[in-house]
């Protein structure tokens, strides 16, 4: 007789832990998603999703690399699943990279001269005080911040 398959997703042990956490991040997420953009630049329109989507990959980040407090194999499955973004936690993993806010700031084609993005410019050698990220928002990624 042929194995039966379902469309449930076996969740792994310690899921039920950090659930709720992800599950207020996933509603604030769509919550961003239908906000209106009135009187919004265009690029202003993304910031609180590029916010949203760090936020769950630095609690899924700290949760395993930092404090230990999740298994290999929850954590293995929220990269798996979308929970989290795989690139840009193992970017955090290398030295310079700790604090990055989203991919493309660090993606010289996306940017005038081919350099990185002015959030990834530690705040001594900057010559404006507020600077904003165009891409995500940020103020501010640099390690020596």
């Amino acid at each position: 007789m042929p194995k039966v398959k379902t469309n449930r997703v076996k969740y792994p042990e310690g899921w039920e832990l950090i659930e709720p956490t992800l599950r207020e991040l996933q509603a604030k997420m769509r919550e961003a998603e239908n906000d209106t953009h009135d009187g919004k630049r265009k690029c202003e329109t993304l910031w609180p999703i590029f916010k949203i989507a760090h936020q769950k990959s630095r609690y899924i980040f700290d949760l395993y690399h930092r404090r230990n407090e999740i298994s290999k194999e929850l954590y293995e499955f929220c990269l798996d699943q979308g929970y989290a973004d795989r690139n840009l936690i193992a970017k955090w993993k290398k030295p310079g990279y700790e604090r990055l806010c989203c991919l493309r700031c660090m993606q010289p084609r996306d940017h005038n001269y081919a350099t990185t993005c002015v959030c990834r410019v530690p705040k001594h050698l900057r010559e404006e005080k507020v600077i904003e990220c165009v891409h995500c928002g940020c103020r501010g990624c640099a390690s020596g911040d």
